[in-house]
């Protein structure tokens, strides 16, 4: 059996060129997606979901995809809402995900019912465990 010769197409050989090493996540959003083992798909299908359950309007996938890859690139930063989506799909603080401190205070405002507050965060926490669920089955 012969070896088979690679032959370059010009006449000036070229030395081979070795692709980039993949970058590891640099912002605390990519360290946190990552550690979840969720693609930038998974995360953009999640927020689009989230946004129509709650009527919020949002970029489209592919725009999203572009702003993602630039929040995670510590590019730019996303607004409040976005913020908000990001942390309820990733089940992260805005802390966690690199936001900086909260912009509302942990009190609850004058005329705020605390009991009304703690039900809402619990049906946002299972609409989160509903929404990662059918981004599974859709994943899959």
């Amino acid at each position: 059996m012969t070896a088979l010769a690679v032959v370059p197409l010009t006449g000036h050989p070229r030395p081979a060129v070795q692709p980039p090493a993949q970058r590891p996540a640099g912002t605390p959003l990519a360290q946190v997606r990552a550690a979840r083992g969720w693609s930038q798909f998974q995360v953009i299908r999640a927020l689009t979901l989230l946004a129509e359950h709650w009527g919020w309007p949002i970029a489209s996938e592919p725009s999203l995809k572009v702003q993602l890859s630039r929040w995670e690139n510590g590019a730019n930063g996303p607004n409040p809402s976005y913020q908000v989506l990001l942390c309820a799909v990733l089940r992260a603080t805005p802390e966690e995900l690199g936001f900086g401190r909260a912009s509302r205070p942990a009190a609850p405002l004058p005329g705020e019912d605390v009991a009304a507050l703690a039900d809402r965060v619990q049906a946002l926490e299972t609409l989160v465990v509903q929404l990662s669920a059918r981004l599974g089955a859709v994943s899959a």
